[in-house]
């Protein structure tokens, strides 16, 4: 088989307006794949140490309690496929494709997940950890996929693990992408782009660390008794006395008040005032959307 590179240049080489000589009425450019569509096949024994099943189309394919060791399935299509408790060790999948699939109760073991899709399929959701790629970009979109997967089955749970993966990956790839020397990155983002990069992870950090990316109701939690305590120490120390500890908790006492807009123990000038206000009504947006979207996915 042809590398990428050699297969550019043929189909630079060739006229596209020129028809193909297999009757078909095709441009000369466009090739046959070497795909091959099966249907309504059933797998009946164990298979091992396999490349045989590779760039296949499988369409209703059946197996139960079927053990692949060391198969390769790069670039298939599962479509509608039955693959009941079956164990899949050390299996290659890489730019797969998954379609409407039961997989319920099949086990993964060392299996290359790389640039592989699911869409509509039932899967356990413990391949997010034991099956995720390594490198980050690829473990981000590999959690992605499952999670519209999930979605679409209505698998809350999975969901959310599936999106504390992605948020892991992210928050990895964001920090390599302006801070590593590895060549992936320092080709993919050299220079003055790792600047763009470097604000991005920072925008993510300020929202893991204020409500999690909206998926952390403790969080947001815990940034509204920061802003209680800062208020508190703010009216201390612009009001009271900064040398009393009482000080500190009364205005500490009184700070939901303050807070909420229910009352001013002090004369507040107008920034401080609006600063709260800003920072209360965006608690209850940030708090309604993670509400919205935990209660949507159910």
């Amino acid at each position: 088989m042809k590398d990428d590179q050699s297969l550019g240049a043929d189909a630079q080489s060739v006229d596209p307006d020129v028809k193909s000589a297999d009757g078909d009425d095709l441009p000369v450019a466009l090739l046959k794949g070497n795909r091959l569509e099966l249907k309504d096949r059933y797998i009946a024994l164990d298979v091992a140490d396999s490349k045989e099943l590779a760039l296949k189309i499988y369409v209703r394919l059946t197996a139960k309690m079927i053990r692949f060791k060391n198969v390769s399935f790069q670039h298939c299509v599962f479509d509608s496929c039955y693959l009941n408790k079956c164990v899949f060790d050390s299996c290659d999948f890489t730019g797969s494709r998954f379609v409407a699939c039961n997989l319920h109760q099949s086990s993964f073991s060392g299996c290359n997940f790389e640039y592989v899709t699911f869409e509509r399929c039932h899967i356990d959701d413990d391949i997010l950890e034991s099956e995720a790629p390594s490198r980050e970009n690829l473990k981000m979109r590999f959690a992605r996929s499952l999670r519209m997967n999930f979605q679409q089955v209505g698998d809350a749970r999975a969901v959310n693990r599936a999106i504390r993966l992605e948020l892991e990956a992210t928050s990895v790839y964001l920090k390599k992408s302006w801070s590593s020397s590895e060549t992936y990155f320092s080709k993919k983002y050299p220079g003055w782009k790792r600047l763009p990069q470097f604000l991005k992870w920072i925008e993510f950090k300020i929202l893991d660390a204020v409500w999690g990316n909206g998926e952390s109701t403790f969080k947001l939690l815990r940034a509204i008794v920061v802003t209680h305590v800062v208020i508190a120490i703010y009216s201390t120390v612009a009001f009271a006395d900064p040398w009393d500890i009482r000080s500190y908790l009364s205005n500490l006492a009184s700070a939901p008040g303050v807070f909420f807009g229910i009352e001013n123990p002090y004369a507040y000038p107008v920034w401080i005032s609006g600063l709260v206000s800003a920072c209360r009504l965006l608690s209850f947006a940030f708090l309604t959307a993670i509400l919205v979207k935990r209660f949507g996915r159910r």
